[in-house]
């Protein structure tokens, strides 16, 4: 599942996606990527493309109103299972461990760069408001935090007993980033990324696999 800013529900099912208009309550079926199945879903800051990451670790990108395929970016080894879009760039996560960093406007082959650190599949990926730093998450329990300017971590955090599949970035604190662990962790955990330190730990009692703040209210 994944919302669009100009109020587009994008659900994919299998290797097809739907788009459910919040305005209209109408539906459609956009695309099918078949045999292919769906694994991941991105939108662009405007709502006018989508990335749709697949089970041959192939990253698509299709134009919403003319319901067309404008690029097909290559580099993962298996599927790709998280995706995180900020202005031109899509970042990637696979069950091939790593990160791939593609602009929207390069060829289909072309990685502006590579982040390799975890050592289980990548399970969740977002960039930050201001797109210079990005969280990732994996099945190996650890959260790492990048930037655009280094392929190596700015911080490594290994306190969650689980998956890292939950993470969003505090819109009204710079820097302040929430991740959330799976069935054997059942906590949130609110960070300082700029200083690399653990602000809070909220149990649960479940698995924690997706957050989202509030852009209007703390």
């Amino acid at each position: 599942l994944e919302w669009s800013p100009i109020n587009i529900l994008s659900v994919a099912l299998d290797s097809s996606l739907y788009m459910w208009n919040a305005n209209n309550n109408k539906v459609m079926r956009f695309c099918d990527l078949n045999p292919a199945s769906i694994t991941s879903l991105t939108w662009n800051d405007s709502g006018s493309q989508i990335s749709i990451g697949n089970t041959d670790g192939i990253v698509e990108t299709w134009d919403f109103e003319r319901n067309k395929k404008i690029a097909e970016f290559h580099g993962h080894s298996a599927r790709v299972s998280s995706l995180s879009w900020s202005g031109n760039l899509i970042a990637s996560g696979s069950r091939d461990r790593s990160i791939n960093i593609h602009d929207s406007r390069m060829s289909s082959r072309d990685l502006v760069s590579v982040y390799n650190g975890h050592t289980q599949e990548v399970c969740g990926l977002k960039w930050s408001f201001d797109g210079q730093t990005l969280a990732s998450g994996g099945n190996d329990n650890k959260l790492f935090i990048w930037n655009t300017h280094s392929a190596i971590p700015i911080n490594k955090f290994s306190q969650h007993s689980a998956a890292v599949k939950g993470l969003a970035w505090n819109p009204h604190n710079h820097g302040i980033l929430v991740s959330g662990g799976g069935s054997a962790d059942r906590t949130i955990k609110f960070w300082n990324t700029l200083n690399g330190t653990l602000l809070d730990s909220i149990d649960t009692g479940s698995q924690v696999c997706n957050l989202v703040f509030s852009k209007t209210t703390k």
